[in-house]
């Protein structure tokens, strides 16, 4: 079915079945699925439809928007790169002067460990206090698959990339990690324990899923 809506299609799934309510679910991919009760008629898919138009079409440009590619970097001094989540010109980041690109790169990228490192340093001491843990050590890496990471002997270890994210972000993989001091799993303890100190946790999670791909060299 069909539906048009602020200017908008929208594309659904209609399933008839024994049911009294309706429901109304989108997934991964954008595609929309309403769930009714037998008989129902298309007038009232289209009013339930319509009712959460709004939601519909700004997930599915948000899911657009995590699909497109990352543009390729630009190493000039107007090049843009991410710190702290904000956009800043290369040349506000490290001095450009007389280096070729591959060692704007590396420069670059010495940059991100040492930010990130030091952000990390300071602000993981009140959440260790918050969650009474301490870890052997913290060290920050290069990684394609985590932001964080917890070893069974408490040594913790964060990705230089997360220097690009927002504060908050870094404090959510901060608070993960050290979560996993007390519960090594993502079992719903561990999960109590995360949402204890960053209720809106979740939010964090998305914005690593959708953005992550973004906050590259």
């Amino acid at each position: 079915m069909k539906i048009e809506f602020e200017g908008h299609l929208i594309t659904c799934n209609v399933q008839y079945s024994k049911r009294k309510k309706i429901s109304l679910h989108m997934d991964a991919q954008g595609l929309v699925t309403v769930k009714v009760p037998n008989h129902t008629s298309e007038e009232v898919i289209i009013q339930a439809v319509k009712h959460y138009g709004q939601w519909i079409i700004e997930k599915s440009q948000l899911i657009a928007k995590s699909q497109e590619t990352p543009k390729e970097r630009e190493y000039v001094h107007a090049g843009k790169f991410l710190h702290l989540g904000k956009e800043y010109d290369l040349n506000e980041l490290i001095d450009i002067e007389d280096l070729s690109e591959e060692e704007l790169k590396n420069k670059l990228k010495r940059f991100y460990f040492t930010s990130c490192k030091k952000i990390i340093g300071e602000r993981i001491i009140n959440y260790q206090q918050l969650l009474k843990v301490k870890p052997k050590s913290f060290d920050i890496v290069e990684s394609r698959t985590k932001w964080g990471s917890c070893s069974s002997d408490r040594k913790l270890t964060f990705n230089y990339r997360l220097a690009m994210a927002p504060i908050e972000v870094i404090d959510y993989v901060i608070i993960h990690e050290l979560c996993h001091l007390h519960h090594m799993n993502h079992d719903r303890s561990f999960w109590r324990r995360v949402g204890s100190i960053m209720p809106d946790y979740k939010e964090k999670e998305a914005f690593l899923a959708r953005q992550g791909q973004f906050m590259t060299l």
